[in-house]
């Protein structure tokens, strides 16, 4: 039996080219590109702007079932079908998110992809990168120390202290710092008053970044966040006390894609990170929007489970940037459907037919998900070695009586060479035009409605819980002209439901709504539910006990 290696492993061992090569194969000159060594760079914005009167290549979207401890591999998924769409001779750029350090060193791991499908260098990929994670970090904490500033200064704009609403970010996960005190120790550090982090990923400026058309639309974004309100309830954005022209000039570099290659030296664009189950999970507009001009085929992928990331791209990401996806993507595996059935993780190795056909029904609730905005659907099976022929075989013919086709995948053990079956069926599929694109709830929906909409039609609620406050501030939202805005649930990623334990495809839970931001910059209506944190804490056991420095100075444990 050959030799199992680690992802970064294989990464390590990968022949590279160098990165203005591998933008030229895109027809981007070597001034275009601001290379960052010799195997990353980013894109310029007089470039992208030149492409805009260029026609649009099909859009891949790649989703997945709910994850699992087993593990669904949906961005190794996503690089392997952008390798196996090249290998059979189609132009494909690949555009996922960036990693967040916080899941690095926590327990979700790096997000370039696995084995012998993914995006190098890897290492670089899962920590700093182009620091465009630590840019926005900069921005956002630019603005909070702006707002002490100003308060401290006299406070011309009458900023009441306790309805301040922009809080810090930091790149990790950290208990500690969701809920404090700041501007202790007397009259020179300030009006002491409760704040609190929250992740990067979460922060209003990355769905901003990841949002945003060009320069002029992110500082125009950026001026629209609503920091705080007066006493007289009246909102205070960030354009009011002069903090949009400092940020952008931060995220000028930010806001320019990121190339980097595959392991077979195909092209993908890595830029922003919004977290799925607390954002909307989509790697930039900008990073999409250009790719679809370079290639004939772009595919890309939504954070979590279809009820999250997918929901949120077509509702969120399509709809603000007019894109219209030509078909979906819904991974699933053998063992993480079986756990969806009952099975315990230690058990997940041996055969177990009726607990597969029980798990099946959270596939199946995807694929009709998904459906439900009019994209055509396929399954990727990725396959691991436990898997049987009779459990395949039991995914298969589900998938069949959902009116779609399961195709088993092998790209993480055999590269390209092992996805080609699915690459032929997702440009068969994306050039018939059968797409029929909509997001599911119209703009002049009222805010809870679309609330109730999403609930009922994608998690399969009998009801919303809501309280006075929380419908109160809806209709005052709408009163002052937000009400056209989408929805972004944050919900836990384990479950249909707001319980991360109930597995499968529950029906007739109820959805408790705990708290509703107003995004102004981002364009959208941030909506808590159930015990969703927009500060992660850390393990028992975190990543990074396992992550060090070998003698030769190569970095071990990052997977």
């Amino acid at each position: 039996m050959a030799e199992i290696r680690s992802d970064i492993e294989i990464a390590r061992a990968a022949t590279k080219k160098p990165i203005l090569e591998i933008g030229a194969r895109l027809g981007i000159p070597p001034e275009a590109l601001l290379p960052y060594g010799h195997d990353k760079a980013k894109v310029g914005a007089d470039f992208i702007a030149a492409q805009k009167e260029k026609k649009n290549g099909r859009l891949i979207l790649v989703t997945a079932i709910n994850p699992t401890p087993a593990g669904e591999g949906k961005t190794t998924t996503t690089v392997g079908l952008g390798d196996g769409l090249n290998r059979i001779g189609k132009k494909t750029i690949v555009c996922i998110r960036e990693a967040s350090l916080g899941p690095c060193f926590g327990i979700k791991g790096g997000a370039a992809g696995g084995g012998y499908a993914q995006v190098v260098p890897m290492e670089d990929i899962n920590l700093h990168f182009t620091g465009d994670f630590h840019a926005i970090t900069s921005a956002h904490n630019l603005l909070a120390a702006l707002i002490d500033n100003h308060i401290y200064w006299g406070n011309e704009q009458n900023i009441d202290v306790r309805r301040i609403a922009w809080r810090r970010v930091m790149d990790m996960n950290d208990r500690a710092l969701r809920h404090i005190v700041g501007s202790l120790g007397g009259v020179a550090n300030g009006y002491p008053r409760e704040t609190g982090f929250d992740i990067t990923v979460a922060s209003e400026v990355m769905a901003i970044l990841c949002l945003a058309q060009d320069l002029k639309d992110l500082e125009t974004r950026l001026g629209n966040i609503i920091i705080g309100y007066r006493r007289d309830k009246s909102p205070v954005h960030a354009r009011d006390i002069k903090a949009d022209g400092a940020m952008t000039v931060l995220l000028k570099d930010a806001m320019q894609p990121n190339l980097v290659q595959t392991l077979e030296n195909n092209p993908a664009f890595v830029h922003g990170g919004p977290f799925a189950n607390i954002a909307h999970g989509c790697n930039s507009v900008i990073a999409t929007t250009t790719a679809l001009k370079l290639a004939d085929y772009v595919v890309t992928e939504a954070g979590f489970g279809a009820d999250l990331g997918a929901e949120k791209f077509f509702d969120i990401k399509c709809r603000k940037a007019g894109l219209k996806p030509d078909a979906a993507v819904v991974v699933a595996t053998v063992r993480a459907i079986k756990m969806n059935g009952g099975v315990k993780k230690d058990d997940l190795g041996k055969e177990n037919i009726d607990a597969l056909r029980k798990g099946c029904a959270n596939l199946g609730r995807h694929v009709q998900n998904v459906k439900k905005f009019g994209v055509p659907v396929l399954v990727a099976i990725n396959h691991f070695t436990s898997d049987t022929e009779a459990e395949i075989q039991v995914i298969k013919d589900y998938v069949a009586t959902l009116g779609s086709e399961a195709i088993l995948c092998k790209h993480w053990a055999e590269g390209s060479a092992g996805i080609e079956d699915l690459a032929r069926k997702v440009v068969e599929l994306a050039n018939a035009g059968h797409s029929q694109f909509s997001p599911l709830y119209p703009d002049d929906m009222p805010l809870f409605h679309k609330i109730e909409t999403i609930a009922k039609d994608i998690y399969h609620a009998s009801e919303v819980i809501a309280d006075k406050l929380v419908r109160d501030q809806l209709r005052t939202w709408e009163d002052q002209g937000y009400g056209r805005l989408p929805i972004c649930m944050a919900k836990t990623q384990y479950s249909f439901s707001t319980d991360p334990n109930l597995r499968g495809a529950p029906t007739g839970h109820a959805v408790p709504i705990r708290e509703v931001r107003l995004a102004a910059g981002a364009g959208f209506i941030v909506v808590i539910t159930g015990e969703i944190m927009t500060m992660p804490g850390l393990p028992k056991a975190p990543s990074s006990e396992r992550i060090y420095l070998n003698e030769q100075g190569y970095i071990e444990g990052l997977f």
